[in-house]
């Protein structure tokens, strides 16, 4: 077992990082997509967004794992790929990117989270609003005014 990763494994690291950093990015894009249509209450695309959202998870998962096993005998976390690319100066910039990256993309399905609340927040409470209407119906006069339903007799009583 040694230290640093051959040739192979580090052209390997590199292309990872490539290709992490570019689903980063889509990624990114899709959760400003999810936001913009949470904001303008525009949810019949939100399924869809949902979809390919959940696949480019997948995606970028997958080039996780697939990193994490490549590097886990040199070390984990941020100093083993800092180790790892020491003397490459372009692939310690693209890690230096996902780590940038991952995180915007946490903030942002942070505040989708948030917005997706305030959403289901709303349709409860307008859901409540109907269903207290159907248990109690407004009811009319003979004169045509409303009054209030409950006061009355019971169908089928005297």
């Amino acid at each position: 077992m040694h230290n640093t990763p051959n040739p192979q494994e580090l052209q390997r690291i590199v292309l990872l990082l490539e290709a992490e950093s570019s689903q980063l990015r889509k990624f990114l894009d899709l959760l400003e997509r999810e936001e913009a249509v949470l904001i303008s209450g525009d949810t019949d695309n939100l399924s869809l967004i949902t979809k390919e959202k959940n696949e480019r998870y997948r995606q970028l998962q997958h080039l996780h794992d697939d990193r994490s096993m490549l590097t886990a005998r040199f070390g984990h976390g941020d100093a083993a790929m800092r180790a790892i690319c020491a003397k490459l100066p372009k692939a310690l910039a693209r890690w230096d990117e996902v780590l940038s990256l991952a995180a915007r993309a946490q903030e942002r399905n942070r505040v989708n989270g948030q917005l997706i609340t305030k959403h289901m927040q709303h349709n409860q409470a307008a859901l409540s609003v109907l269903t207290e209407a159907a248990d109690h119906p407004q009811l009319y006069d003979a004169g045509g005014h409303s009054r209030p339903s409950g006061g009355g007799r019971m169908l089928g009583s005297a």
